[in-house]
């Protein structure tokens, strides 16, 4: 038996590490995919594996990723570890980049992507909210929020703009066929 992989995309701030985490909660078995990112450990958010682009460049050359990509200003892996949990049966949840949907399709077979949505004014919110960006880089990222997702993928929608509790439902509902 194999798993699925869902590749979980939507503009910065509109929660997907916490809707993640929501359904890896109520879902035994799930399994959050850990992101290597050239951006220190201390910098806060998801959990990740902060790494030196020395570091990413080793694992990169060494077959490391399952999927690697650029974004913002750092680059992110995918740890090949995935592929032993949906050997094993499990589904894998992972946050990516709208740019690396095509490489992750290629990559996994039946991937389905979840695309998290939320209203432009929720988004400023919780992007101010952080702390992490300046006016202008909010303004960036709600400029980029609506790029649309490449052709010929299956793509869920998931609105989370209001009560977190109904996209978690949402999400869950999403898995729930994958589990059978």
């Amino acid at each position: 038996m194999s798993g699925r992989f869902y590749a979980v995309v939507g503009p910065s701030g509109v929660g997907k590490d916490t809707l993640m985490e929501a359904a890896a909660a109520r879902l035994p078995g799930l399994h959050l995919a850990r992101r290597v990112i050239t951006r220190p450990a201390s910098a806060g958010g998801e959990e990740f594996e902060g790494v030196s682009d020395e570091v990413f460049d080793r694992r990169l050359a060494a077959g490391a990723f399952a999927l690697h990509w650029a974004a913002h200003g750092l680059r992110y892996g995918v740890p090949v570890a995935v592929e032993r949990a949906l050997a094993q049966g499990h589904p894998v949840l992972c946050n990516l980049s709208r740019g690396v949907l095509t490489q992750a399709a290629a990559r996994f077979p039946g991937m389905q992507v979840l695309h998290v949505t939320a209203r432009p004014e929720v988004l400023a919110e919780r992007l101010a909210g952080r702390g992490r960006e300046s006016a202008e880089e909010i303004a960036r990222r709600l400029a980029r929020a609506g790029a649309s997702l490449p052709e010929g993928l299956t793509v869920h929608e998931i609105d989370n703009s209001g009560a977190l509790e109904a996209a978690v439902m949402r999400l869950v509902a999403l898995l729930q066929p994958a589990r059978a």
